[in-house]
């Protein structure tokens, strides 16, 4: 079985306040994308191979198998049904670190399909239940539909909010921006004007009043990125801003822009356009 789990954008960020535990409260709002990764599980016959095996290709970093969500997603799961034999291979198109989600819904879609091969007959509520277990944001892409996410992102309202007919840039520069520098600079406050209210105006009217919080830590501490942003309005955005914590940016248009230019303008960097 294969599937193409996708990546999402934040349309606005407010860090609410700070909880207990350490982290923050958030408002945002999540919207898919179709800019995916590859997924692949098969079901392994011979009986004396392993229960599973991950292979990753196209990935910009190296790490332990078992730290990768997919196999501890598997390994939620296995922990609790009898799962067969499988055979995992992920072939990475999502950049990394970017606040576009790519990790977390390469576990969400993995309990999609490990859901679907051992005929677990798991509902949407359960699956998110074991999603958020795996990541603040993995919840989301269970049922991948625009939502309004609250608390650490897991609290999950849905909105109607379409991009349809829109066009979207995605730049994501070569820079990685650490939990500690997304929070340095931010103060948690309650939002003048929700994002609930935002979302259904023009998206021409979003500039003025949606904002992403992290944007300040990240402007301060690399200013070319803020020059990413300011490049995409001078090439027509109607709205521009930096996707989670960073460090991608995508700004939504009337139409497409020449791919000669962005090359030109964002030279080094992964640059992703697509009608919506």
């Amino acid at each position: 079985m294969i599937t193409f789990p996708n990546c999402k954008i934040n349309l606005g960020l407010d860090v609410v306040s700070k909880r207990a535990d350490g982290y923050h409260n958030l408002e945002t709002i999540f919207y898919p994308l179709p800019l995916t990764d590859v997924l692949e599980i098969t079901v392994e016959d011979d009986a004396a191979a392993p229960d599973y095996t991950f292979e990753m290709y196209n990935a910009s970093f190296n790490c332990n198998s078992e730290e990768n969500l997919v196999v501890k997603a598997y390994k939620i799961l296995a922990a609790e049904y009898k799962l067969p034999k499988v055979k995992i291979s992920l072939f990475k198109h999502i950049p990394t670190g970017a606040g576009l989600g790519g990790g977390s819904s390469d576990a969400a879609f993995a309990l999609k399909m490990l859901n679907e091969i051992a005929h677990l007959s798991l509902t949407d509520e359960q699956l998110e239940e074991y999603a958020t277990r795996l990541g603040a944001d993995c919840a989301f892409f269970i049922k991948n539909r625009p939502a309004f996410a609250q608390g650490i992102g897991n609290i999950l309202s849905p909105i109607e909010c379409s991009l349809n007919g829109y066009h979207i840039v995605v730049v994501k520069p070569e820079l990685h921006i650490s939990t500690k520098e997304a929070y340095s600079l931010v103060r948690p406050s309650q939002p003048m004007v929700s994002l609930q209210d935002i979302a259904p105006r023009p998206v021409n009217m979003w500039r003025s009043s949606m904002k992403n919080d992290f944007e300040v830590s990240a402007f301060a501490i690399h200013h070319e990125m803020q020059q990413i942003k300011e490049k995409l309005y001078s090439l027509g955005a109607f709205y521009a801003s930096m996707s989670g914590s960073g460090s991608a940016f995508y700004g939504i248009f009337e139409k497409e822009v020449s791919k000669e230019l962005l090359k030109e303008i964002f030279p080094c960097n992964f640059i992703w356009q697509c009608n919506l």
